[in-house]
């Protein structure tokens, strides 16, 4: 069976957040940004019904709408989390930053698990690809099922667009270069799945995207 992706979109600030699975019902979750109680329970619903046993949670990066629900799962599914070690000091502003939007946040657990670039993580019988693409936030990463053609690309690039460069750590000249070195190089067929919005192409992205003519 093919890597299944459920896609959930949560809070005011519309995040894409993702769980993948596969046939052995092992899952990972992607930037969690459940912000209350009802879409804690979608989430924990889809979980159950589906009989899947969460084994990581990761954060493409820590900006605050992909984070609001760290804690949660971390704590109802007893995991640590994963991300990249120059996220750190942005997981450490979210709660000023939670303040600064008048948002509820149970700050999140501390990164406890360095994800690197090239390296592979695995759960059940499928294996994702640590892409590195600093840019919109210093520690940025991409996450590529190889075998499937799909990437989980965070707040990079998205369908028509890139993402802001303007908040700290953001760096415009260094998302485009890395767009165009790590995601811009996959196979053209590869389905990319960003923080918000739809779903694009690597291909169509290159044809139409404002940002690269």
């Amino acid at each position: 069976m093919a890597l299944q992706i459920k896609i959930f979109e949560f809070n005011a600030f519309q995040e894409n957040m993702y769980i993948l699975y596969d046939e052995t019902n092992e899952c990972v979750i992607i930037d969690p940004g459940c912000s209350n109680k009802n879409e804690e329970k979608i989430l924990t619903d889809f979980i159950e019904e589906k009989g899947l046993h969460p084994t990581m949670l990761i954060n493409t990066h820590c900006h605050i709408d992909h984070v609001l629900g760290n804690q949660f799962v971390a704590k109802k599914y007893d995991l640590s989390l994963f991300a990249h070690e120059l996220e750190k000091q942005t997981l450490l502003m979210q709660p000023l930053v939670a303040q600064m939007y008048g948002l509820p946040y149970d700050p999140s657990p501390q990164i406890s698990g360095f994800l690197k670039e090239g390296e592979e993580i695995s759960f059940g019988n499928s294996q994702l690809k640590i892409l590195f693409v600093p840019g919109h936030a210093p520690g940025h990463i991409c996450l590529l099922s190889e075998v499937n053609n799909i990437c989980i690309v965070g707040d990079t690039l998205f369908a028509g667009s890139i993402g802001r460069t303007d908040l700290p750590g953001g760096d415009y000249d260094t998302l485009i270069s890395r767009i165009k070195s790590e995601l811009f190089s996959l196979d053209k067929d590869t389905v990319i799945y960003p923080g918000h919005g739809g779903s694009s192409t690597i291909g169509r992205e290159l044809r139409t995207n404002p940002f690269f003519k």
